[in-house]
């Protein structure tokens, strides 16, 4: 047997870690602390559209202002993460999980004092910095702890931003709407545990994820040629668009179109947003390793076609129906992210952080422009109306039929 060393995998029996893993495998407590630290980095960035009701009233702001903070923060995040994704595979800089978190934490602060409609802007702005530099880097570093079982780490990462998504609106209903908005401070704290969990991920990442990466090569995708790659991340694009502006309109303007058509409370209509929100992490969890097992294209068919009936009905029943058919599309519609972000970096093998940061960025980028346009439509058409034209978008998942069929090498 080898001896150890400190760079190897086996480093972590001569040298005390964090987090420890097997030489090979699926490291559960890796791939585990990058999904927690998910979970806290989203449960931040969710409750900032639980909290638009509450800014709505305070600011007078109207919906398409709501929209534009939304947009500022979606168009900041996105426009960084592929960036910031390709200067990483080449220059790998895994301490900038920590300082982005850190980034988070200051925006936190400015939105907790923000007085003015342009503070609120500001804020979301660093907020959204700082969730561009986790996206990429950390996915990454749940592909490293994968042991080759890229979608079930790719969906347990998802599953955890997912849950903080879910806990994001009741801890703003709990917390932030009874006592205004100097209540965002508590916030802060969580900030604060994220920063530690990456900090404890970093050095793991410092001394094993390379030689993981490296090992792992040898089972990534061929690829596919330059005509292939620009058509399908066309189709990829058309499916995240259609899968995340209709995800806008239920994340920014869910609780408004509950409240407008049924008038329930703002607590009432937040527990039916986390009932979607929960469907949402529960779904994106059976995505990835359903994917591992039928393929990808096979999840994303069912994911947009089997939600397609759902989603037309939605705008035609009531509350209690409402609530359930929301349970039904979060559940089958999240099911194809983690299958859209494995399939993608398949088809480019070698760019991790170039390719999340990409689908990220899409995720977030067209999630913000999705929500200001919809806004838009608010002001001038109705809540209501919204919801009824978003109901169509899931049909555009027609075009998983254009997706090239990707190629695997064996290990």
């Amino acid at each position: 047997m080898p001896q150890p060393v400190p760079t190897s995998d086996h480093a972590s029996a001569v040298v005390p870690v964090d987090i420890s893993t097997p030489p090979q495998g699926f490291a559960i407590r890796v791939v585990g602390a990058a999904a927690f630290a998910h979970l806290l980095n989203d449960l931040i960035q969710a409750m900032l559209p639980a909290i638009f009701p509450m800014l709505k009233a305070d600011f007078d702001l109207s919906f398409g202002q709501i929209g534009v903070i939304a947009l500022v923060y979606q168009i900041t995040a996105s426009l960084l993460q592929p960036w910031i994704g390709l200067y990483t595979d080449k220059r790998p800089l895994p301490w900038m999980l920590p300082a982005g978190m850190a980034v988070t934490f200051i925006g936190i602060g400015v939105l907790a004092m923000a007085h003015s409609y342009a503070m609120l802007l500001v804020a979301a702005a660093i907020v959204g910095v700082g969730s561009a530099t986790f996206h990429p880097e950390a996915s990454r570093v749940a592909r490293m702890g994968s042991g080759g079982r890229f979608g079930t780490a790719q969906s347990t990462f998802q599953v955890g931003g997912n849950t903080g998504s879910a806990i994001g609106p009741l801890l703003a209903a709990a917390i932030v709407i009874p006592h205004g908005q100097s209540a965002i401070a508590w916030f802060l704290l969580v900030a604060a545990l994220a920063v530690f969990v990456l900090l404890r991920l970093t050095k793991w990442t410092v001394q094993h994820g390379q030689a993981r990466l490296s090992r792992l090569a040898v089972t990534r995708g061929t690829g596919l040629s330059r005509g292939k790659i620009v058509q399908a991340m066309t189709v990829v694009s058309v499916l995240m668009f259609a899968k995340f502006v209709y995800i806008a309109s239920f994340t920014n303007y869910f609780t408004f179109y509950l409240i407008q058509r049924f008038g329930v409370s703002v607590q009432q209509s937040q527990v039916v947003l986390f009932l979607f929100l929960g469907a949402i992490a529960l779904g994106t969890f059976a995505g990835g390793p359903i994917g591992d097992r039928i393929g990808r294209k096979a999840v994303i068919w069912i994911s947009f076609l089997g939600v397609a009936p759902f989603a037309l009905a939605l705008p035609h029943v009531g509350l209690a129906m409402t609530a359930i058919l929301a349970v039904i599309i979060g559940l089958v519609m999240s099911s194809a992210f983690a299958a859209l972000v494995v399939y993608a970096q398949e088809a480019v093998p070698g760019r991790v952080g170039m390719v999340s940061g990409v689908m990220f960025g899409l995720m977030f980028g067209i999630g913000g422009i999705g929500a200001a346009a919809l806004g838009q439509l608010a002001d001038a058409r109705g809540i209501v109306w919204v919801y009824q034209v978003t109901a169509f978008l899931p049909l555009l998942g027609l075009a998983t039929a254009l997706l090239p069929q990707t190629t695997r090498r064996a290990a």
